[in-house]
């Protein structure tokens, strides 16, 4: 599965943000997907994933109601939509898919995208 993201760019404190992601293969629905990002200095960590079908979704505490991810399966896509944007949010976002199953751990992705730039700024 190749993964491109796109998206991302600068925005001002308390902004939005909507980034995308779309996959190559057609049995995507058969992939659960996740955002993580990585800010300047820091290790990539887990933002939101979401399960084949939706059904299960998952948070990082910091993004809770303020990010929602989701997909389109017809169109093998992913989004994560990110309002009330804070300048620790500044970071690349990379999104991921692995067979079945959501996952926090990035180690259990197979697949990820090349990353787009999320820059916050007061």
């Amino acid at each position: 599965v190749q993964l491109q993201a796109y998206g991302g760019g600068w925005v001002q404190t308390g902004g939005s943000l909507r980034l995308s992601c779309v996959a190559s293969r057609p049995t995507f629905s058969n992939y659960a997907v996740a955002w993580f990002r990585q800010g300047p200095g820091k290790v990539r960590e887990f933002v939101a994933a979401t399960s084949r079908s939706e059904t299960n979704t998952d948070y990082r505490e910091s993004v809770k109601g303020r990010f929602t991810v989701s997909r389109d399966n017809a169109e093998n896509t992913i989004y994560l939509q990110m309002n009330s944007l804070k300048t620790e949010d500044t970071a690349v976002y990379y999104c991921a898919a692995r067979p079945w199953y959501v996952s926090e751990d990035p180690r259990q992705y197979t697949y990820w995208g090349q990353g787009t730039l999320v820059t916050v700024s007061s």
